[in-house]
């Protein structure tokens, strides 16, 4: 008779101290919910609105009812942290949790994070640097791929070396723009209008607005600079939103290609055409398209992962015109979301990989990235 195999350990790490915390609580419900309980223990681990860390261990009764409000995390039933520096991998306790029965079995060695976390101190490099110096492997993006997806500017600037197509724009300190507030006007004049006005690193359209003249250029600006100290202006594509999920480590692999038709009542897929609007956008998987598209924007997904230096899993935007004649990346999440109506996981269902094997995949990756990284030499050795 075989021996047992001891389920995996896994950390997932959800809330955060972003704007975009409540749809980080629907994805990680999503993970959650669907991740295979018979292979992996499940630590959940929540951070705050505050930033402190909680191991939730009533998560998958909590969240259901803060989620279905977009209601926000305030505390956790134990407070942890995690050491920046090799410590077996293990959640430490405060003073007051040590003293809680049973909490030592919570804090038992981790075998792999998985952050659904999403936009600033979490999807940014930050999360992903406090891992890589505690040697915990994690799903996902490292840290100069994470920051390179959550900053739109550096990833358009690489983009555009690698000669993968971005819709044209300017980019907007807010020192500068308070210096010379005639320059955006003049920067949206060049690019024509209707431009888009958005925070340049976060997520979940954001402080993203539409202007289609120069009356409604401040407002939108400042609604953006509410969120971020550089903004940026973009010409439009209007005309179809396509999407296109990619896994994998150094051969990543693209999936379907799917479509994002946003409701008549919404000029773009807003935040509150995604999250807070029954009817504000349908997905349609797969994309009614040319099989020659198809296959276009599947091999400028996977360009664009490689060019980004992306690891574990990505969901690649693209804008298109509506015959296709023009085709833009528009921009790269290195977590995208695992919430019910998130293309990600929908994508890779539509390719054969329903979300508990994706989850499998995911975490197979993480730990086949770990394992190649933890074989480099950290110490110089002269050869002989």
């Amino acid at each position: 008779m075989g021996t047992r195999r001891a389920k995996l350990r896994v950390g997932v790490l959800f809330g955060g101290r972003s704007s975009e915390h409540e749809i980080s609580l629907r994805s990680a419900l999503a993970v959650m919910s669907a991740i295979d309980r018979r292979r992996y223990e499940v630590v959940p681990i929540a951070i705050a609105r505050d930033g402190r860390w909680y191991v939730e261990p009533h998560a998958l009764t909590k969240l259901p009812r803060l989620t279905a409000k977009l209601g926000g995390l305030t505390r956790g039933t134990l407070a942890v942290d995690l050491a920046p520096y090799p410590d077996g991998r293990r959640l430490r306790a405060g003073a007051a949790a040590k003293r809680r029965t049973g909490s030592a079995g919570m804090l038992r060695q981790l075998d792999v994070v998985f952050p659904v976390l999403h936009g600033s101190f979490g999807e940014d490099g930050t999360i992903q640097g406090l891992l890589e110096l505690a040697q915990v492997p994690y799903v996902g993006a490292g840290i100069l791929g994470s920051a390179i997806g959550m900053d739109k500017d550096a990833q358009k600037r690489l983009l555009g070396a690698a000669g993968i197509p971005t819709v044209r724009y300017r980019a907007l300190d807010r020192a500068d723009y308070e210096a010379d507030p005639k320059s955006a006007a003049r920067d949206a004049q060049e690019l024509g209008y209707p431009v888009y006005v958005k925070p340049n690193a976060l997520g979940s359209s954001v402080g993203v607005s539409r202007v289609t003249s120069a009356a409604g250029l401040r407002r939108a600006i400042d609604e953006a600079f509410r969120y971020d100290t550089r903004v940026l202006i973009e010409a439009a594509c209007e005309g179809r939103e396509l999407e296109c999920a990619v896994l994998g480590n150094e051969r990543p692999e693209a999936s379907v290609v799917g479509e994002v038709v946003v409701g008549s009542s919404h000029r773009f897929y807003s935040y509150e055409s995604k999250y807070i609007d029954p009817s504000g956008a349908a997905i349609r998987i797969p994309a009614d398209l040319p099989t020659s598209a198809g296959q276009r924007i599947r091999e400028l997904a996977a360009a664009a992962f490689k060019a980004l230096d992306l690891a574990g899993m990505a969901r690649v935007d693209f804008l298109a015109s509506r015959d296709l004649g023009e085709l833009f990346v528009n921009e790269v999440n290195t977590i995208p979301g695992f919430t019910e109506i998130s293309m990600f996981p929908k994508l890779w269902e539509a390719s054969g990989l329903p979300l508990p094997e994706l989850i499998d995949r995911l975490i197979a990756l993480a730990l086949e990235r770990q394992r190649s990284r933890a074989a480099l030499e950290t110490n110089y050795r002269p050869r002989a």
